[in-house]
């Protein structure tokens, strides 16, 4: 375990230097249109303001790539977060004029600092510390709230934490490490992956991590498709990758060995138009016409699903089970969902782990309706595979 903002002393006056994941999307008039990621972090500002910390927020938008391009300016996230914490937010517009910023803020000021991705350094990826020196001048210790951004061995997610002591995880990124750990490594059984998606190439690592944890192993989406050409199947024109065929028959061997449940569609809705106007049909997953694709779970495969969700008492989802995004091919995803949130209203532990699963329950349901819905798409990937992540692994160890 790491330490956190909790495990230190008296702050008062003490400058905090902290990462956060404001990455919010903005539309074309710079208006945030979604303000998550700020709420998120709102317990950790909170908590160091409390205790009269002077606070200095790093954070990144969009990809400038190393330049100064005012498109990708923080300056509309400061205007917008001053109306979250009723209060002005210190804007500095560079990290070469931060110290006079710095040095005038008062005991509990938030200030945040210009995109740290205008600069070049701040993505290298050599071993060159001048940048993480720069940054650790404006503070007295580091703070990691970034977990959306851990997975990245970037000067201020992993650098800077080797350099500027103590170096601590924030609320957010504690409740992270804790709830997903928790999941993986000590589940109430039985434990339930739902692993959902396009790719299985994307997902060979989560589905192995997994398989050595779960008991019970959904396996949806486009993913599903490569599993069943794999076995014979007729596919149509569903999405499907030739190159992964040895590898889900592996998976399912593995998952035989490890005794470990491997639950499939086995209906489908399937569509001649990805639009959803064409014809919409329910087949059996191994008999898809040519001419048609998957788009959805079918009604039975839903009921199966929702059956092995209902009786587990913990239950991890990584990524839907249909294309969702179109209303008429959400049914099979809100049924799983749905599922998931009947279970943790009976006492399961459920979280939903980044990415486009995050989405969807957003989506479909309200964020307490799940025991915990992870802030990190890429993060949460990587530390499901069981990667570790420069981000946590560069924080002071309890």
């Amino acid at each position: 375990m790491k330490k956190s903002i909790k495990d230190l002393g008296d702050i008062k006056g003490k400058r905090a230097l902290v990462r956060v994941d404001i990455n919010v999307p903005l539309d074309e008039n710079k208006n945030v249109t979604d303000d998550t990621r700020i709420q998120a972090i709102v317990p950790t500002v909170n908590y160091l303001k409390e205790r009269g910390a002077k606070i200095i927020l790093m954070a990144h938008l969009g990809r400038p790539k190393g330049e100064k391009n005012p498109e990708f300016t923080l300056a509309p996230v400061a205007k917008y977060m001053a109306k979250v914490f009723c209060e002005e937010i210190v804007f500095i517009p560079s990290v070469e004029e931060a110290a006079p910023y710095v040095e005038k803020l008062a005991d509990g000021q938030i200030a945040l600092l210009e995109n740290i991705r205008y600069y070049k350094a701040e993505e290298a990826k050599d071993d060159d510390m001048t940048f993480a020196q720069e940054l650790a001048k404006l503070g007295d210790f580091y703070v990691n709230d970034a977990f959306g951004a851990a997975h990245r061995n970037h000067t201020s997610t992993a650098k800077l934490a080797k350099i500027l002591k103590p170096a601590v995880s924030g609320l957010l990124m504690e409740k992270e490490i804790r709830c997903l750990s928790q999941a993986l490594d000590n589940p109430t059984r039985p434990f339930t992956a739902i692993v959902g998606g396009a790719k299985v190439s994307s997902k060979i690592g989560v589905l192995e991590n997994l398989l050595d944890k779960v008991d019970n192993m959904i396996i949806g989406g486009g993913m599903a498709y490569t599993f069943v050409k794999a076995n014979g199947g007729q596919i149509g024109n569903s999405i499907c990758e030739d190159d992964q065929l040895d590898v889900a028959k592996a998976i399912e061997k593995k998952a035989q060995e490890k005794g470990v449940k491997l639950v499939m569609a086995t209906d489908v809705l399937v569509t001649d138009d990805f639009s959803g106007n064409g014809t919409n049909k329910f087949v059996k997953i191994n008999e898809i016409p040519d001419g048609f694709e998957g788009v959805d779970a079918g009604e039975e495969s839903r009921k199966a699903f929702a059956e092995v969700i209902k009786s587990s008492k913990t239950i991890l989802m990584n990524g839907p089970v249909g294309a969702f995004e179109n209303p008429k091919f959400a049914e099979g995803t809100k049924a799983v969902l749905a599922a998931v949130v009947e279970a943790t209203k009976n006492g399961a532990t459920s979280v939903i782990g980044g990415g486009d699963s995050v989405s969807a329950a957003k989506k479909f349901f309200k964020a307490e309706d799940f025991t915990h819905v992870s802030t990190g798409g890429g993060a949460s990937l990587e530390f499901i595979e069981g990667k570790v992540l420069p981000g946590v692994a560069a924080l002071d160890d309890k």
